[in-house]
């Protein structure tokens, strides 16, 4: 029986009793690991949670092996048999140490990376660009299961312009140009209150057609001028252009549909790869984490920087003149940058060989390239204060460097992350003293 090693899995075991402790989402091992026991042993299992963590206490006894006698009624075979239900319980053992060794042997290869960052960093997006650049990308259940999240992101978009649209005409000092038609105000109302649902209705071509006549409606389209106000998904563009094809009844998103494509993460989700493509030997094999950047799912980030091989930061300079979803408040340039100092406050990385990547998803609204590089500078320029701030000029063991992408350019972070396998494998070679 296969008994995992896997990631902060922890398993250590006394003469009689299993301490075995998985992330949510692994109780198909436990099974596995009660199934290999329960033919010779009576088992007392008992569970407990804490956070993202499930641990489980599985004490064995004995179990003798037992037959019935017309004379004697229930008595216990202590010879041959027990003898060998030792002897297959030995080799079960044996087994099952062996191929821990070699879990644990091909953990060691595996080059653990995590990508953090605010919410609407483009943690997420750049996540499902690995999957298509490194893996199999997404099959076509995948890619359907991604239908109610469009339709929802539509639904939502609108909504919030159509209610951003009512709050500057009533706020504004330009009112005027926020006031929506007299012929799609009532559209705008019945759109308002789909938004507003838990369950949304069939995305019908009705439906589709006047989301459309909202949408091309020039006081929808000045509150989109100002969707940074408001809240306004970036994906909202994208899907008003493309309408009638996601309402067509035999609609597939495409790949670019599912990266423009906005669910909060919740929880952690996982991948693996190797950067050189399938033959794993032939380069690094990489194990990937997008954790939710909210500021409720953060608690659950410290559960991961254990054996940390890499943090990819995530901030979009984007969000300079925006507010956190979360706290309309705070401006999520800052939250990025305390964030930002927190993650280097953590123990991790006193360990060897941490590389801190900060992608920048920078999709600039001005039309001046010069002012365009000099906000970028200027931004970097910060951050790499801040960062050599926070760390010891003798800290040798720290690699620090920024990349300029865009979450939605396959090529910029195909090449982006190029760079970062480069850099981690010249460190394993310095490491190796072979450098």
């Amino acid at each position: 029986m296969l008994l995992y090693k896997y990631l902060s899995t922890t398993l250590y075991r006394t003469w009689n009793t299993i301490y075995y402790i998985f992330l949510h989402g692994e109780e198909h091992k436990l099974n596995l690991l009660l199934s290999s026991f329960a033919s010779h042993f009576t088992l007392n299992v008992s569970a407990k949670s804490r956070g993202i963590f499930h641990s489980t206490t599985i004490s064995l006894q004995k179990r003798p092996f037992c037959f019935f006698s017309d004379n004697m009624g229930l008595v216990c075979s202590r010879g041959r048999r027990f003898r060998e239900a030792d002897a297959e319980e030995n080799a079960q053992d044996a087994e099952i140490e062996r191929r821990i060794k070699l879990e644990t042997k091909a953990e060691k290869h595996i080059q653990k990376l995590l990508l953090l960052g605010a919410g609407e960093s483009g943690k997420s997006t750049i996540f499902k660009q690995i999957k298509l650049l490194f893996q199999t990308g997404f099959d076509e259940a995948e890619l359907k299961s991604y239908i109610p999240v469009i339709h929802a992101n539509v639904y939502q978009a609108i909504k919030v312009l159509h209610d951003g649209s009512k709050e500057l005409a009533q706020n504004d000092v330009d009112s005027s140009k926020y006031v929506i038609s007299h012929e799609n105000q009532n559209i705008g109302e019945k759109l308002s209150e789909i938004g507003a649902r838990l369950d949304y209705p069939c995305f019908t071509k009705e439906l589709a057609q006047e989301i459309e006549r909202l949408w091309e409606d020039a006081a929808i389209q000045e509150t989109c001028a100002r969707g940074n106000e408001l809240q306004v998904p970036d994906c909202a563009h994208y899907f008003m252009e493309n309408l009638e094809r996601l309402s067509d009844a035999n609609y597939v998103p495409t790949k670019e549909d599912v990266l423009y494509a906005r669910v909060r993460t919740t929880g952690v989700v996982e991948i693996q790869f190797s950067p050189v493509g399938e033959n794993k030997r032939s380069g690094e094999v990489y194990r990937l984490f997008d954790v939710g950047g909210q500021r409720n799912e953060r608690r659950k980030w410290i559960h991961l920087f254990e054996g940390v091989t890499a943090v990819i930061f995530c901030a979009a300079i984007s969000g300079y003149d925006q507010t956190l979803y979360e706290d309309e408040n705070k401006n999520r340039m800052m939250e990025t940058k305390e964030l930002f100092e927190w993650v280097l406050k953590q123990p991790c990385f006193e360990v060897p060989l941490n590389v801190c990547e900060w992608f920048k998803d920078y999709q600039p609204v001005s039309t001046g390239k010069q002012e365009i590089e000099h906000a970028y500078e200027f931004v970097k320029k910060k951050f790499e204060e801040l960062y050599f701030q926070s760390t010891a000029p003798d800290r040798v063991d720290r690699v620090f460097k920024i990349y300029r992408t865009t979450a939605l350019d396959q090529k910029l972070v195909k090449k982006t992350f190029k760079l970062v396998d480069e850099t981690l494998r010249r460190r394993n070679l310095f490491e190796a003293g072979l450098l």
